[in-house]
């Protein structure tokens, strides 16, 4: 594939997932993930995948040769440490897991969760030690999944993610050593910390890396915008990227379908590709 071909759509939960394709199968999109939840009646919900529905929707992936990725939401805490909360926690990876393999989705974006002020060694050893359960069931069933660097929060918020900036996304791959655990880099939020888009790419290993996520950013505070609008470097970003070595996907997460189908006529320009 071209770098262009390479350079996805995440659709969110925000439709319908066979609409969702075939509109990535009318835009030669290749590469899509998808979040598979929000209201109970959401129709990705968990509960709606009869197997002539994810007969279906394998058949169209087939056809259009769409590579399916799911994504969880961060709003879910894998870092939770009440015993009221913390197994509903670790029912949740264990089904995006199970409905991977099923809808054969060939990756899982997952994250380290969230502590609040006080309680920050205690919400990242619980933190780890799910994620480990996490990556030995996936393991177990052949799905692999992808811990993304989440955004910084401002200095004086009250709740925070973890695996937000370096040394902490070290950690986490450095406790986990997985074959089923690898990378989501996301540039913006790499941009929000000092260290930077730079800064990530010298100390982490782009070998763990399996899905690399755009929007544009300024650098102050979380926000996702289009190509050009931010000041992220996208021409130095691919030249760095590619440069060391890195061959998988790319995924826009900014504005609408529109804005990222013109969104990766700008990214595939930057790449000059």
């Amino acid at each position: 594939m071209t770098l262009r071909e390479r350079i996805g759509v995440d659709l969110g939960g925000r439709r319908r997932l066979e609409d969702g394709l075939a509109w990535a199968a009318a835009h030669g999109v290749h590469y899509v993930d998808a979040c598979l939840e929000g209201a109970p009646d959401h129709p990705n919900a968990p509960a709606t995948w009869t197997a002539e529905r994810v007969a279906s929707l394998r058949a169209t992936c087939v056809r259009h040769r769409i590579h399916l990725g799911l994504h969880s939401a961060s709003a879910v805490n894998v870092a939770e440490t009440s015993p009221l909360l913390a197994d509903s926690a670790e029912q949740y990876l264990q089904t995006y897991i199970d409905l991977a393999g099923r809808l054969g989705a060939e990756w899982i974006v997952v994250h380290g969760g969230y502590h609040f002020t006080g309680d920050y060694g205690a919400r990242r050893a619980a933190s780890l030690e799910r994620l480990q359960r996490a990556a030995a069931h996936a393991e177990r069933s052949g799905a692999r999944l992808l811990l993304e660097n989440l955004n910084r929060e401002p200095e004086h918020a009250e709740v925070r993610y973890l695996a937000h900036n370096l040394e902490e996304c070290r950690e986490y791959f450095g406790r986990i050593q997985s074959p089923n655990l690898g990378w989501a880099f996301t540039v913006n939020h790499a941009h929000l910390v000092p260290e930077g888009i730079d800064g990530f790419l010298d100390a982490m290993d782009l070998g763990r890396c399996g899905e690399v996520r755009v929007a544009d950013s300024h650098g102050r505070y979380e926000e996702h915008l289009r190509p050009g609008e931010g000041t992220i470097d996208f021409r130095r970003m691919f030249a760095r990227i590619e440069g060391g070595g890195y061959r998988g996907h790319y995924m826009m997460a900014f504005g609408t379908l529109d804005d990222m189908a013109t969104g990766r006529e700008t990214l595939a320009r930057a790449a000059g590709g």
